[in-house]
């Protein structure tokens, strides 16, 4: 498959497909988000967390591609967690907060951070949830142009929040549509 140019549209990649991630993905997850300089690296521990924590308070999704040898390879994964709840009439809602998007590298432009992101939206709007809240660094144009095609919108802006280099998050949200 060609490389996109500059001025066109992520290429989309049939053999791409989109799940929740399992225990077993952890060694996977922790060798992908390594290879990204701008993803929140964590621990096992805090990963391990997030996965079994699925799906009451947390959602977990991967990317995987089929290679020519029909193997699969972790290509992406998405993590939020469910947070707080919002009250909604006579019921209550959960604020969902993207805290973790890596794609491998290779991978890019390749429409799998798209994929993650309106999986990602569909679970939030299947689950009723209030809000989709995220922050991200003001550098970051890339992944801020993802977020804005999926419906997020700047909210404000965190003064030197993110450290090496010292650098502005910038709030992004979605609100449920009454």
């Amino acid at each position: 498959m060609p490389p996109p140019n500059e001025n066109s549209q992520p290429v989309p990649n049939p053999a791409i497909s989109i799940r929740a991630a399992h225990l077993n993905d952890l060694p996977a997850i922790l060798a992908l988000e390594q290879t990204a300089q701008s993803a929140a690296h964590w621990t096992a521990d805090h990963y391990q967390s997030r996965l079994q924590s699925q799906p009451q308070s947390a959602c977990f999704l991967v990317a995987e591609r089929q290679s020519a040898e029909s193997n699969s390879q972790l290509c992406g994964f998405l993590c939020a967690r469910i947070i707080g709840t919002v009250p909604a009439g006579t019921a209550s809602v959960a604020e969902w907060e993207i805290e973790n998007v890596v794609v491998l590298q290779e991978c890019r432009r390749r429409g799998i951070g798209a994929a993650l992101m309106r999986a990602l939206i569909e679970e939030w709007q299947e689950h009723a949830g209030a809000a989709v809240l995220l922050e991200v660094r003001e550098s970051n144009h890339a992944a801020r142009a993802l977020y804005e095609r999926h419906g997020l919108r700047e909210t404000g802006r965190r003064r030197a929040y993110y450290r090496d280099p010292s650098e502005d998050a910038i709030l992004y949200a979605r609100y449920r549509q009454p």
